[in-house]
């Protein structure tokens, strides 16, 4: 499931009069995210920016994630997705960070199936992690990947709009 356009623009000045700013790290989506947000007018209000670290290399080294984490788990892993959404707070200043990493096909890769997906999300120096496993082809996978997360985002928005004290990760 994704956001609809008005829904979106919805979550953006949520976010935006909240106060939560927010940053993106993808593998998985290659900035497919991040640019679905940045369509939205008004965005400049809640997006800092974002890294694509597609290569292993770049998530250590820009967003910080444990190179003995990468090592044992490979790429697609809980732990690392939840590193690499604190890595982009890091980088940015956000106090919201999204991350995407997977397995887009066509073939399995280090051990896990095509569609395999973690998205990670933190807020102030909190993170966690949601498994899913979609279908279809690469684009397919990339972009539900996409909607999950700003689903993951939006909950976490109205959680904190609420003001209900738990901002649901």
């Amino acid at each position: 499931m994704s956001l609809t356009r008005d829904e979106l623009a919805e979550l953006v000045a949520a976010a935006t009069a909240a106060g939560l700013t927010v940053a993106t790290a993808e593998s998985l989506t290659g900035g497919m995210l991040a640019a679905t947000i940045v369509d939205i007018p008004g965005a400049s209000g809640m997006l800092q920016g974002g890294v694509i670290a597609y290569q292993n290399e770049v998530k250590v080294r820009a967003l910080g994630v444990p190179a003995a984490l990468l090592a044992e788990n490979g790429a697609v892993d809980p732990g690392v997705a939840q590193a690499m959404a604190l890595g982009a707070c890091s980088v940015t200043g956000a106090r919201v960070g999204l991350s995407t990493t997977g397995v887009a096909g066509p073939e399995p890769h280090q051990g896990k199936d095509v569609g395999h997906v973690y998205i990670g999300i933190s807020v102030d120096g909190r993170a966690s992690a949601h498994e899913f496993h979609f279908a279809g082809g690469r684009a397919a996978i990339r972009a539900q990947a996409t909607g999950e997360a700003l689903l993951l985002l939006r909950e976490l928005v109205r959680g904190h709009v609420k003001g209900t004290g738990e901002q649901k990760l």
